[in-house]
């Protein structure tokens, strides 16, 4: 049987980890949904989809279970977002999720859905890794040490520390007159 877990993965943690973990005991194959595919460069999504599908396939290697790491970029149309992950995934038969809304569209367009139990989730989430990076505290520990290894490789904390500064021009509210796609 093969399942299906998303997430945005900015960056893939210990919790991911541990819930791809639990999914791999019941299934045979597991496509990992990129989430957000599209984002990157941003401070709550600083990392590309590939530079994530490096993380979650060095991170997964060592699991005994065949994984597809598929970007999925976002649809701001609910009621077709399934078949629009469908489109963009080999075929499976159970999706995994704890967002309320993942779930509920899942289970609309027929798909069983399990939900898994968050671990350690008031550290192990994305924003406060990101957090972590930016003030320079202690985030190797909370991702695995692929990971680490990957957002060494691509300078990710210069480059989320540096899509995370201001140019000062916010005290002087005159914010309105920069340009808000300087490249």
């Amino acid at each position: 049987m093969r399942g299906f877990y998303i997430g945005r993965f900015q960056p893939y943690h210990n919790g991911h980890h541990r819930m791809v973990e639990e999914i791999a005991t019941e299934v045979d194959e597991l496509v990992l949904g990129i989430g957000s595919a599209g984002d990157s460069h941003s401070p709550r999504n600083p990392f590309t989809a590939g530079e994530r599908i490096m993380m979650v396939n060095k991170a997964v290697s060592d699991f005994d279970i065949t994984t597809y790491a598929v970007p999925i970029e976002d649809l701001d149309r609910n009621s077709v977002w399934v078949s629009h992950v469908q489109s963009m995934s080999p075929a499976f038969e159970v999706a995994y999720s704890n967002n309320p809304l993942v779930i509920q569209l899942f289970k609309e367009a027929g798909v069983e859905v399990h939900q898994s139990p968050m671990f350690n989730r008031e550290v192990l989430e994305g924003t406060e890794v990101r957090q972590r990076m930016i003030e320079d505290r202690d985030w190797e520990s909370l991702v695995p040490d692929e990971v680490a290894d990957v957002v060494r490789e691509i300078d990710g904390i210069e480059r989320l520390q540096r899509v995370t500064a201001t140019d000062g021009s916010e005290r002087f509210g005159d914010d309105e007159d920069r340009d808000p796609n300087p490249c």
